[in-house]
């Protein structure tokens, strides 16, 4: 048998695989398709504290390798998130991971102050890659000094663990991810979507109605590759890989360069159960490598 547990934070997940927010509904959406149960944890799309319906259409895109989107972090808002959907998730054997995002600092530790007093969540990923109104649409995850107040804030708000999402689209992404271990961070996850856009050229229209949105699935594996490594390398605390993940080998590498866990994305929209056969390939590949714990496989990249 091989031990797949991973600890992430105060977490300890039966196996390294989860689903990435925005890409598995509220939690409970794919339970007619195979036993969530089974997945290592799930991740909410993204909560915000009043309800938001989103960018206008069209949002999303489909690339020759992967998709474009721009959905805007549509949700429900926190307080109907707590009083309708939390609680069809009492019954999964998974952890449970809320998405937060904030438009402005001091909402991202409002919102986990609403959740984080139901015992259903087990921890939150804050989305720092949304636009910061009070700086002039900058994103948070742009700047240090402003991705260390925010998990700061979040740190004070709640003991449970807290994972970091950092986007790939700044010069330097791990200064980025040493400013959220030093406001609290347990973990980090990474990469968040790569900036895109696509035109039809017989309209000369934008395929998106924003014009810009997130670039996901198999084109941007090198890069999130890369940047897991060298976030890997530079914090103590656990790395959790994403960008591009459509099967087993894929995740396997993530561990390799040196990632604890993985978050599957693009992957759900395609085949729903694909995350399930993405933990079976991971095990059966270390049972015929004689891999005792999944553990053996983080950082073990031979350079050169």
């Amino acid at each position: 048998m091989v031990d797949l547990s991973v600890k992430i934070g105060k977490l300890k997940l039966k196996n390294p695989v989860l689903t990435a927010s925005g890409t598995f509904g509220y939690g409970t959406e794919y339970g007619d398709y195979f036993d969530v149960g089974l997945l290592g944890g799930l991740i909410t799309k993204t909560i915000t504290r009043e309800c938001r319906e989103g960018n206008p259409m069209p949002r999303i895109a489909e690339t020759p390798c992967g998709m474009l989107n721009s959905i805007g972090l549509a949700n429900i808002g926190v307080d109907r998130f707590c009083g309708e959907k939390l609680s069809e998730l009492n019954n999964l054997d998974t952890v449970v991971i809320v998405n937060v995002a904030g438009s402005r600092v001091k909402e991202y530790s409002e919102v986990v102050k609403k959740i984080q007093e139901y015992d259903r969540v087990d921890g939150f990923e804050i989305n720092i890659s949304c636009p910061n109104v009070k700086k002039g649409g900058l994103a948070f995850g742009t700047d240090p000094q402003i991705t260390e107040a925010v998990v700061s804030g979040v740190r004070k708000a709640t003991k449970k663990t807290v994972i970091v999402k950092l986007t790939p689209n700044v010069t330097d992404i791990v200064a980025i991810a040493r400013a959220s271990v030093d406001g609290g961070a347990d973990a980090l996850s990474l990469i968040n979507t790569v900036l895109g856009m696509g035109v039809n050229i017989e309209t000369r229209q934008s395929h998106l109605a924003s014009v810009v949105g997130g670039l996901s699935g198999p084109a941007i594996k090198p890069i999130a590759l890369a940047k897991v490594y060298h976030v890997a390398k530079a914090v103590s605390v656990p790395v959790i890989g994403m960008g591009g993940i459509m099967n087993w080998q894929d995740a396997i590498a993530f561990f390799i360069v040196g990632a604890t866990a993985v978050e599957v994305g693009t992957l759900n929209f395609m085949e729903p159960d694909g995350v399930v056969q993405i933990i079976q390939g991971i095990e059966s590949y270390c049972e015929k490598k004689g891999i005792s714990s999944i553990s053996e496989l983080t950082g073990s990249l031979q350079e050169g």
